[in-house]
């Protein structure tokens, strides 16, 4: 790769964090690992062709450009924290799959609060995904952990919110806003 195809990609991949709160290289790859899925199978499951996957991961393309796969995209997103948490099991995540990719979305890309989502969830995980969203959005996550190492000898607190929010799944984070709620 040479330095232009260096420095597009560079510049792809900083839209994506500001336009998705991290690269969706990482995001992906994330999505991947925590449903058990191969590229072909989350291409699919998004409506996207696997080249089109492919560029948006590598950063050869910043944006996803119909609205419809964001909405898949966040309710993976939501899906892989269930599963996680261990609320849903794999066998259940993959009928969810099943639905997720049959859905046509719409304009819900905004976090407005219009609709609730279907699995009738609390707020709080929108709520920690903000928050996620947010503070990735301003900083890489090996940033954000520097920055809690440099706090944690003064402001312990403050370094354990920048590691779960900032770097951390989002059930650890939404247990940690939990616990300091009331």
């Amino acid at each position: 790769m040479d330095a232009v195809q260096q420095e597009a990609t560079a510049r792809a991949r900083e839209l994506q964090r500001s336009w998705y709160g991290e690269p969706l290289g990482a995001l992906f790859r994330r999505l991947i690992d925590d449903l058990g899925l191969n590229q072909a199978r989350l291409a699919a499951v998004l409506g996207l062709s696997a080249p089109m996957l492919s560029q948006l991961m590598s950063g050869q393309r910043a944006k996803i450009g119909n609205p419809a796969v964001v909405q898949r995209v966040q309710a993976l997103q939501d899906l892989a924290g269930q599963v996680a948490d261990g609320s849903v099991s794999a066998a259940e995540a993959t009928d969810r799959m099943d639905e997720i990719k049959k859905t046509q979305g719409g304009s819900v890309l905004s976090n407005s609060g219009q609709g609730t989502p279907s699995s009738g969830a609390p707020t709080v995980k929108r709520v920690v995904r903000e928050i996620q969203s947010l503070l990735r959005s301003v900083s890489a996550a090996g940033d954000i952990i520097d920055a809690a190492d440099s706090l944690a000898p003064s402001h312990p607190e403050l370094a354990e919110f920048l590691r779960v929010y900032g770097a951390g799944r989002t059930a650890e984070a939404v247990a940690h806003y939990e616990s300091h709620q009331n």
